[in-house]
């Protein structure tokens, strides 16, 4: 399988060729992540100074993701009088036992521009930062850069995010990139009619039987998160993220030939060894459908949907197959080849026994 080749075959036509050259392993994965955090902090600094007066946005380290149980890594942005954006950022006070960020953390916190708890008005027991209309990039690129080296948010999919104004009513706004937008009662219920429908969609005379292949992927998509076409997380490469437990999804939709591919990274800053391509053969040959390889030091697996007569419940059972996949096999090699896991123990807040000597970072 594609797992154990180190090159393609000479005899491969053109067409082939071409095919090898644009799939997910000629990705950089860390260009992906780059930027992907680069176009979240361009979007909030992009809407930051559209708000009026009084409105607030919460952005949320996802616990279900991460794993971190009642620990909530939040940063919260208010806008106030004339022009004024304050933000704030959780401190340990605000955190249980366990999760709480040490020394380094915290003076990483003060090194990126945050002010210690109590300092900046209204932070209470949270760090804090002040800026106007002007400071937004500076502001946007500051909170971007505190969600994922501080609060470990290994990719902007895993922070889920609120806009409301002075009333708590919602704002609508444009996205902030592949951040993931809190879906409405509405946004569901509209996300239940895109699924019926796109569960028909392969029949003849289906209602998405006239859309193009990228749409109909699109409404299937929606339907599984829940969450409007409009919403849909959709990088620089074109790509569909899916955040799906601690597992990043992509699904990505290819021309010619006609085909949906189901790919997410297993498996990152591994060392490709003999042995490594040796076991990756063997488990993509045990593998019922897809497989697995490695490329620009990454593991990836890969599921094909065909894109001739599309049917959505292939799409769904690919997507669903690869969660359960990425989730199983990350730990497996990771213990065995080493490497770093899209979101592993090393890559996010972990609970640990507090130092008796620790009270700075305890405090703040």
């Amino acid at each position: 399988m594609a797992a154990a080749n180190d090159q393609p075959a000479k005899q491969a036509d053109q067409t082939t060729e071409h095919i090898l050259l644009d799939e997910p392993s000629t990705a950089d994965l860390r260009s992906k992540v780059t930027d992907a955090w680069n176009e979240f902090a361009r979007a909030l600094a992009d809407v930051l100074p559209t708000l009026p007066e009084g409105a607030y946005i919460e952005l949320t380290l996802d616990p279900t993701a991460s794993g971190i149980g009642d620990a909530v890594y939040s940063v919260t942005i208010s806008v106030k009088e004339d022009g004024h954006i304050f933000a704030y950022a959780v401190s340990n006070t605000q955190l249980p036992e366990g999760y709480r960020m040490d020394r380094a953390a915290v003076a990483d916190l003060v090194a990126l521009g945050w002010s210690p708890p109590g300092v900046v008005e209204g932070s209470g027991g949270q760090f804090g930062l002040r800026t106007n209309a002007g400071g937004t990039a500076r502001l946007a690129s500051t909170v971007a850069r505190t969600l994922r080296d501080i609060y470990g948010a290994p990719h902007p999919a895993f922070v889920v995010y609120l806009v409301h104004d002075s009333e708590d009513e919602p704002i609508e706004t444009p996205l902030l990139g592949t951040a993931r937008h809190e879906p409405s009662i509405g946004d569901i219920e509209q996300a239940e009619l895109a699924l019926e429908e796109a569960l028909i969609s392969g029949k003849d005379g289906g209602p998405l039987a006239g859309f193009e292949l990228d749409e109909q992927v699109k409404m299937v998509v929606s339907s599984m998160t829940k969450i409007s076409v409009e919403q849909l997380q959709v990088d620089a490469d074109g790509d569909i993220g899916i955040r799906a437990g601690s597992a990043m999804v992509f699904v990505r939709v290819r021309d010619n030939p006609p085909l949906v591919d189901v790919f997410s990274p297993i498996l990152t800053e591994v060392e490709p060894t003999e042995q490594l391509y040796g076991k990756l053969s063997e488990l993509t040959n045990r593998m019922p459908i897809g497989r697995l390889y490695c490329a620009n030091d990454t593991v990836w697996a890969s599921i094909p949907v065909f894109g001739r007569n599309f049917q959505a419940t292939h799409l769904m059972l690919a997507v669903q197959v690869m969660t359960g996949l990425a989730d199983e096999l990350d730990d497996r090699l990771h213990g065995e080849f080493g490497g770093k896991r899209f979101f592993g123990e090393g890559d996010k807040p972990v609970a640990k026994e507090p130092a008796e000597d620790h009270r700075t970072g305890m405090y703040l």
